[in-house]
């Protein structure tokens, strides 16, 4: 069985940076997409970004110029760089992957980590 787990969050002041991880562990034969939602309280879970197996990203307009993610495929790994970081970014974010295992496809979800932007 597949599982993510997410690194990296906590307290930053407002004009930080923070990088989350996010690795893939089990029998995978290839992750086709990468995603980063986060969710901010009181709001519905958004999709931050998106990057696919083929290198293209996408991003939420509110993180463009500001987030990147990346990946290591050997390590089975996808980070967000998150840069010029507001109070508004301040959310629990969530990996999520559209994986290929031995028993077909799948789209497996990390526990969350929690990123907090305050003075």
């Amino acid at each position: 069985q597949v599982q993510l787990v997410e690194s990296g969050g906590g307290l930053v002041q407002p004009g930080g940076s923070l990088r989350l991880s996010c690795a893939a562990s089990g029998t995978i034969f290839s992750i086709n997409v990468w995603n980063w939602y986060r969710q901010a309280p009181g709001k519905k879970r958004e999709l931050a970004a998106q990057l696919s197996s083929g290198g293209s990203s996408a991003y939420v307009d509110s993180v463009k110029g500001r987030f990147t993610i990346s990946r290591d495929n050997a390590k089975n790994t996808v980070y967000l760089q998150m840069n010029s970081l507001k109070p508004e970014d301040t959310a629990v974010y969530y990996c999520n992957a559209h994986i290929r295992g031995p028993l077909g496809y799948f789209e497996p979800w990390g526990q969350g980590t929690l990123v907090t932007i305050s003075s």
